[in-house]
């Protein structure tokens, strides 16, 4: 009996083994719930149950070596197929057992003749149809008898697999050595779609998500694919995954969390392997029944089963991520080591049966996989990861006496008059002061105005437009996507590089790569006002909690806060000089602090605003800043992206780094309170949380959710409770540039920029776009949600503004 390496748990028992009189290694062999199947002496087929021992049921009928089998999808009547060179023959399970019993040969129905060599077959949901993949071909033939329904012509290479499509049976996807797939309209055997060339490898495997309408392919060097299968045949990929590159990704998160930190005894670890590993080719893709999450107390049902050579992988298509690897190699008991072929099936009580066969020996052998087994050996995984405890945005309790966010600003006392040598006397010299008047009576007048007439007030509609201010903001709209209004910013291109909406809805700031920062109407209307002082570009801009006052930082290692009513700012802050350039500040903690990162250390400043000049030192300003505290990040890596909250009190600070990590800053502490290493394979270099805003009312749980984006790796919605990835977005192109991620008010959408001139806006919960806008001239850089309205506007490199609508 097999365990994995000491835990305890019993997931993988080996329960039957058998040498064969010749190798299996690449042949399909045949697995369900009840049965599994495979040739025996090369033309005879043996039929076994999964929870008996009692003599196999032996079928006859081929006259050359089987070298495809397959169970049908319905239970009653259990359908088998196999295919040789010479037939394609469907047996009825119950009635060859039946005529077994009775004496008589068990017999089937030729459906096919002389159709090839098949390597796969497969059966549609419905047991009516067979499709006999041989040579570039796929024959599709009746299940019943002896009729070729369509002939599908097209690839290039030698077809490996294919199967109907679960919710539209009349559509059929093949994948081929050529390293495309094709989808098929059957009836009338025309191509619906055709992909492009995905890799450079034979693709091997092919599964179907029914639930959440997409398939998943694989090939022979490790990738896999996701890609959802709409109604008009126009295939968007959701993900791409590297197994390998998973794999050493699983495992440097493993070493770095076991230098931190101690592993609870008896977990699960991988062992170091070979940097010079070969490629895994993904030979068999199959879904894990929906599990409970013991640390969300949700269902999981977003994970994909992996079958390579080495062993088995549990992937998490939400977040792209590794949750466990099991080889054969570690695990004692087993027979087999390096698989050849695979056939999987769901059963009972939580359980997976695994049909293998030897890469290398004529053996096969069946497993039973206990899946609650590993789902608790991945929670003690992901648990043994992150000892933090719980984090959330709001605060539990009031700052501690010796927290940073105590500190005050002392300001400037005057200066107290000196003493003159003036002595206390009379400031008039004569005896007589005439009276100034306002103890007499008044005159009498002859007309007096009425000044206490009771004007028309506008009431209602001050009323009303309030109500229209106030309004909450539609949690259940659908999500924008209608363009309504496109401005150029400028007669010459110039890029935008941040944009921000004030927190009333009624306004927007943009900085430019000119030094400036515009500032128009929602409505993209008017002139904007125009805030010049930066001599590079504008990096980031933030509004503060009153809307009276916004920052901007630029590349000239400047930090500027502006009022709004006047364009010359009030206070500067790097011109006295930092160590490195200022990539990014806001105000934080209510309005209180600055929030300033700067190379590797995050910067709270106190400040006071003052916007009073001395008309002959117009140049020195007198608002005063103060450094109140210093925090740097693990190991002193450099800050590439930060978030904080503003709107309410919160004591969570996030900090990408140029290690690829995100670190949990607890401002109530001043330290590092978690640490998310590896996050993505490149540096994040945007970060932004679910915040909401005032017009919107949202679950407390949900602003603990958060976004993070790099270069060639999509973006990633982490939960801070768990410091964990619970999705991802990959269907943008973002290879190259600073590309921005939004949340909406209502925190349903999800919208991003894209190198494709196009602007991308995902539902939260799903890892396939809702809407790709176009209609862009230029790579969209950024994206904000209106607080108020269901609207979206985007910003590209050429400095367009585009306001979408309902």
């Amino acid at each position: 009996m097999a365990r994995i390496c000491g835990t305890g748990m019993k997931c993988i028992v080996e329960k039957f083994s058998l040498d064969s009189e010749q190798p299996m290694t690449h042949l399909q062999l045949a697995c369900c719930s009840s049965h599994y199947a495979f040739p025996r002496q090369g033309k005879n087929l043996e039929v076994y149950r999964t929870t008996s021992t009692e003599r196999p049921l032996h079928l006859t009928g081929h006259h050359s070596s089987v070298s495809a089998l397959v169970f049908g999808e319905k239970r009653t009547p259990l359908l088998l197929c196999s295919a040789s060179e010479d037939y394609v023959i469907v047996w009825d399970v119950e009635c060859c057992y039946r005529q077994v019993r009775e004496g008589i040969i068990a017999t089937g129905v030729v459906v096919g003749t002389m159709l090839g060599k098949a390597v796969h077959l497969s059966l549609c949901t419905l047991n009516k149809r067979v499709a006999v993949c041989s040579g570039s071909r796929v024959i599709v033939v009746n299940a019943k008898r002896q009729e070729v329904l369509a002939v599908l012509n097209g690839h290039l290479g030698p077809v490996t697999a294919s199967g109907f499509c679960p919710w539209e049976p009349s559509q059929l996807i093949s994948v081929s050595e050529d390293r495309t797939f094709k989808i098929w309209d059957v009836n009338t055997e025309e191509i619906l779609y055709q992909s492009s060339v995905l890799s450079g490898c034979p693709l091997l495997s092919l599964y179907f998500m029914d639930k959440h309408r997409q398939f998943v392919t694989g090939s022979a060097d490790g990738q896999v694919w996701c890609y959802t299968l709409p109604e008009d045949h126009k295939c968007h990929m959701v993900m791409k995954l590297d197994l390998q590159k998973l794999e050493q990704r699983h495992q440097k998160s493993v070493k770095s969390s076991n230098q931190q930190q101690t592993k609870p005894a008896g977990l699960l670890c991988d062992g170091q392997r070979g940097e010079g590993e070969t490629a895994k080719p993904v030979l068999s893709i199959w879904a894990q029944s929906p599990q409970l999450d013991p640390s969300s107390m949700q269902q999981r049902n977003s994970e994909i089963w992996i079958g390579s050579l080495d062993g088995l992988y549990l992937l998490d298509l939400a977040t792209s991520e590794l949750l466990v690897s099991l080889h054969f190699r570690e695990i004692p008991g087993l027979s087999i080591l390096m698989v050849g072929s695979w056939a999987t099936s769901q059963g009972h009580n939580n359980k997976m049966w695994c049909l293998v066969t030897s890469l290398f020996e004529a053996k096969v052998a069946l497993l039973d996989v206990t899946v609650a087994g590993l789902n608790s050996l991945c929670f003690l995984t992901e648990k043994a990861f992150s000892w933090e405890e719980s984090l959330s945005v709001f605060p539990s309790s009031s700052p501690v006496p010796t927290s940073p966010l105590n500190a005050e600003l002392k300001k400037r006392e005057p200066k107290s008059l000196k003493k003159t040598g003036v002595r206390n006397h009379a400031l008039v010299f004569h005896t007589m002061v005439k009276s100034s008047g306002y103890a007499m009576c008044p005159h009498r007048t002859i007309f007096t105005p009425k000044t206490n007439i009771k004007q028309k007030s506008n009431t209602s509609k001050e009323s009303k437009n309030n109500g229209a201010i106030l309004q909450e903001y539609p949690s259940h709209s659908t999500a924008p996507s209608a363009p309504h209004t496109q401005v150029a910013i400028s007669t010459m291109p110039t890029t935008i590089h941040c944009l921000q909406y004030s927190g009333d809805a009624k306004q927007f700031m943009c900085g430019l790569a000119d030094g400036s920062v515009f500032m128009y109407k929602a409505s993209i209307t008017g002139s904007p006002a125009v805030y010049t002082g930066h001599n590079k570009p504008v990096t980031s801009v933030c509004w503060s909690h009153s809307r009276q006052w916004f920052l901007s930082v630029s590349d000239d290692h400047t930090l500027a806060v502006w009022p709004t009513e006047v364009t010359e700012p009030a206070m500067t802050m790097g011109k006295e000089g930092h160590l490195k350039a200022i990539r990014w500040a806001q105000f934080y903690y209510l309005d209180k602090f600055i929030l300033l990162a700067c190379g590797s250390s995050l910067r709270l400043y106190l400040y006071h605003l003052d916007q009073t000049k001395d008309d002959i030192k117009r140049y020195k300003q007198k608002s005063m800043f103060k450094l109140s505290s210093t925090f740097s990040t693990y190991l002193g890596t450099d800050i590439s992206a930060v978030s904080a909250v503003n709107d309410f009190y919160s004591y969570i600070i996030l900090a990408a780094g140029a290690d690829h990590s995100i670190q949990v800053f607890d401002m109530n502490h001043g330290c590092v309170a978690a640490k998310i290493t590896e996050a993505h394979c490149r540096a994040v270099h945007h970060l932004c949380q679910n915040k909401g805003s005032m017009f919107s009312t949202k679950d407390q749980d949900s602003y603990n959710l958060f976004l993070s984006s790099a270069v060639t790796d999509g973006i990633k919605l982490w939960d801070l409770r768990t410091t964990r990835c619970v999705r991802r977005y990959e269907s943008h192109l973002n290879r190259r540039h600073c590309c921005t991620v939004a949340v909406s008010p209502c925190g349903r959408y999800v919208a991003t920029g894209s190198e494709d001139n196009c602007a991308y806006v995902y539902d939260i919960r799903s890892s396939s776009f809702l809407h790709k806008l176009q209609r862009q001239s230029d790579t969209v850089l950024n994206v904000a949600f209106n607080p108020a309205t269901p609207e979206l506007l985007t910003g590209t490199m050429d400095g367009k503004l585009t306001l979408f609508r309902l």
